[in-house]
């Protein structure tokens, strides 16, 4: 399955080879259909299979927003990283669970970013919602490749 993806991207690849490198390219190929991953995940789970119900526990009840964000979440996950580790980020040197660690701990930091970001937008400068989401996307996407680079998946060289 790995060598499939990677000769699917680099063949996706030949048109961008003069404007962006194989990695960055592989990030947002990967990171691009991950996300899409996520928002379809989202979508069916919060109006088909939550049916927009309050999921309640023994000890708490969990909005359908936040449950689907939850479940959505625990499946693209685990599939960012290994695209990540085995598909961009090839060469580090760091092991597995190290790797794991960081990774978990750079979603972390995205999603308060996230937060940080789109509220200092919308409340601080007046953004409209959607453009603080997206200046906020481009901004995390951008400081989240440096960080996977040159910690999460940091190689040699």
């Amino acid at each position: 399955m790995k060598h499939f993806i990677i000769a699917l991207l680099d063949f996706a690849y030949t048109p961008f080879q003069k404007f962006i490198d194989r990695q960055t390219f592989r990030y947002v190929a990967c990171g691009g259909g991950n996300t899409l991953l996520d928002i379809v995940i989202y979508f069916i789970t919060y109006n088909f299979i939550l049916k927009k119900q309050f999921v309640h526990t023994p000890f708490i009840s969990i909005s359908p927003y936040i449950a689907s964000f939850i479940i959505s979440f625990f499946i693209t996950f685990p599939i960012g990283f290994l695209l990540m580790r085995n598909i961009v980020f090839t060469g580090s040197v760091l092991r597995g669970r190290v790797q794991l660690a960081r990774y978990f701990g750079m979603v972390m930091v995205c999603v308060i970013l996230n937060y940080i970001f789109i509220k200092l937008f919308v409340e601080k400068f007046g953004f409209y919602p959607t453009i603080a989401k997206v200046v906020t996307t481009i901004i995390v996407v951008c400081f989240s490749y440096l960080a996977q680079r040159h910690f999460t998946f940091k190689s040699k060289h």
